[in-house]
């Protein structure tokens, strides 16, 4: 059983909602005071990426003009919500666009997470993104980077900021001591670590909680049915629970940066059933979609370009 006086990591499901259920929100902000992104200045296709990630592309799928064009109309439409930097792309980094698998924040504080492939592990070294919130924002850099386990970040660590709660899929892009590490880095009160479907290679493609008060799920994407199963329990009546089509469409990579607008692809948008969009509407959520079919030919969608600063 979990301790409500200490920060927990658990396997165990039936424990974690327990503690989970007893969490109030009061730990921060369900949604985040700004958001930047990095521009997909060197955008192609990484075949060290593409070796564990179902979703991407083969090389003539990608258009890095349209890719480009779709960035800058992601950044002016989240302009719209809430302050969104852009940082410039490096050409050596060709799915360096998806900055939330290397860089997450904490108030006062930037995590620098670890990745698991050689052609991404030089995005942690940026020292501009390193020096903005180090030097300009004064935030404290722990740097995951340089330790041997991969932990991706909130690409692996779906979040629940309103009261503090981690839901980390483990795969070949996050261990169990990476889980461990980000955890102790957020600061957390729980985390539930559970396994990804085979195939599987990010938490944030098959599971989404927005603003604290709802999630969205997709059960094919967890190895043991109980994790859904739990996660569905602690966000009911606000679970919504999404079919294999619509995973396969990026609509669990989706993401509320406002207390009423929940954002997702067009294409995510236009896969979403009547169900689907009827819980959103239920949760107190309006839809936001934007194009990013280019985008997605790298095997991730909206949530992945967004990095949260709290």
């Amino acid at each position: 059983m979990l301790s409500p006086d200490m920060a927990s990591l658990t396997r165990n499901p039936a424990a974690f909602l327990a503690f989970a259920r007893g969490c109030p929100p009061d730990f921060g902000p369900a949604t985040a005071r700004a958001a930047f992104l990095v521009a997909p200045d060197g955008f192609g296709r990484a075949d060290e990426s593409a070796s564990d990630n179902r979703y991407m592309a083969e090389a003539d799928g990608f258009d890095a003009a349209r890719a480009s064009a779709q960035h800058r109309e992601l950044q002016r439409a989240l302009a719209t919500v809430l302050p969104t930097l852009c940082f410039p792309g490096d050409p050596l980094a060709p799915d360096g666009l998806f900055p939330n698998n290397v860089f997450a924040t904490a108030p006062g504080a930037l995590v620098v997470g670890r990745m698991r492939h050689p052609v991404r592990q030089r995005e942690a070294l940026r020292a501009d993104i390193r020096g903005f919130f180090g030097d300009l924002m004064g935030h404290a850099v722990r740097d995951l980077s340089q330790q041997p386990h991969a932990c991706e970040l909130t690409g692996a660590l779906v979040i629940d900021r309103a009261r503090g709660l981690g839901l980390c899929g483990l795969s070949e892009r996050c261990d169990a001591e990476g889980a461990r590490l980000m955890h102790e880095a957020l600061g957390l009160r729980a985390t539930l670590m559970f396994d990804l479907a085979p195939g599987e290679y990010h938490t944030n493609v098959v599971l989404a909680v927005l603003a604290g008060r709802a999630a969205l799920i997709c059960p094919a994407g967890f190895a043991d049915p109980a994790v859904p199963d739990t996660i569905a329990a602690l966000y009911a009546p606000h679970a919504i629970l999404l079919s294999e089509a619509e995973q396969a469409a990026f609509a669990g990579n989706a993401i509320a940066l406002s207390p009423d607008l929940a954002w997702m692809s067009e294409r995510a948008a236009q896969a979403l059933s009547a169900a689907s969009r009827a819980g959103l509407a239920q949760a107190g959520f309006s839809l936001r979609a934007v194009a990013l079919d280019a985008i997605e030919a790298a095997g991730g969608s909206l949530r992945c370009c967004v990095a949260e600063i709290y």
